[in-house]
């Protein structure tokens, strides 16, 4: 080959490399692409979608309800304390059953044992916040099972979209590289999808967690001061 030729080829060459770099490329939205998938992708995306709304309902529910329970008037066991110490035990019912807070509850069946020894009292009570801690861990495993759930899902549509997409290429005459990346951005769709959902669940999950250690500790801490009460010498 002379050198003639060889810069002529040269020239093509880069003309036509040229010509494909500015060859604008097809922009597809996140929705375009999801909607483009395959039917099994479409089926995985769609159960995504589905635990991404349970999550973002047991996450709103459980906050508002574990704000609720938290939320006890800081004179409330001031208030047992004087109906417990004038003998007036039906107001100090009265008080418990107008407070919607397990506390509340816990001290409600403190007072109803007033009269038998401290053990026993101390165990009702005891039996009263074990029934409250499961009402307020309703739902948290199963936010906890969507947090590792939805990676294991996502992961298998883009398994289940590459297998699709190798079948493709395999019957196909010509294969492009737009062809075999549109098979893997459409597969990976479902793996940050999975990522997505699970992010949001287990942060979510930590939230509530910390929200009910807070209020686990207020119920601990009303129950060692009725204890108290109930031990303090009568004056």
């Amino acid at each position: 080959m002379t050198i003639n030729a060889f810069l002529t080829s040269f020239f093509f060459l880069q003309l036509s490399t040229k010509e494909v770099a500015t060859t604008p490329a097809e922009s597809k939205s996140l929705i375009d692409i999801i909607f483009s998938s395959s039917t099994s992708g479409l089926i995985v995306m769609g159960i995504l979608f589905f635990l991404s709304i349970v999550a973002v309902y047991i996450i709103i529910e459980r906050y508002f309800t574990l704000t609720r329970a938290g939320q006890v008037d800081h004179n409330f066991m001031n208030s047992i304390r004087a109906s417990v110490e004038s003998g007036n035990l039906q107001a100090a019912k009265a008080l418990c059953q107008s407070v919607d807070a397990p506390m509340a509850r816990m001290v409600e069946k403190g007072l109803d044992r007033i009269g038998k020894p401290l053990d026993d009292i101390n165990k009702s009570i005891e039996n009263v916040g074990n029934l409250e801690l499961l009402k307020l861990e309703k739902n948290l495993s199963t936010l906890a099972s969507i947090s590792g759930l939805a990676p294991m899902i996502g992961l298998l549509g883009t398994v289940i979209g590459l297998i699709i997409s190798f079948q493709d290429m395999a019957s196909a005459t010509n294969i492009t590289p737009q062809v075999l990346s549109n098979g893997i951005y459409h597969a990976l769709t479902a793996t940050a999808g999975g990522l997505f959902v699970s992010i949001i669940a287990m942060a979510g999950f930590n939230l509530l967690v910390t929200n009910l250690d807070k209020v686990i500790f207020k119920m601990e801490y009303t129950a060692v001061q009725f204890m108290d009460l109930l031990q303090e010498p009568s004056r």
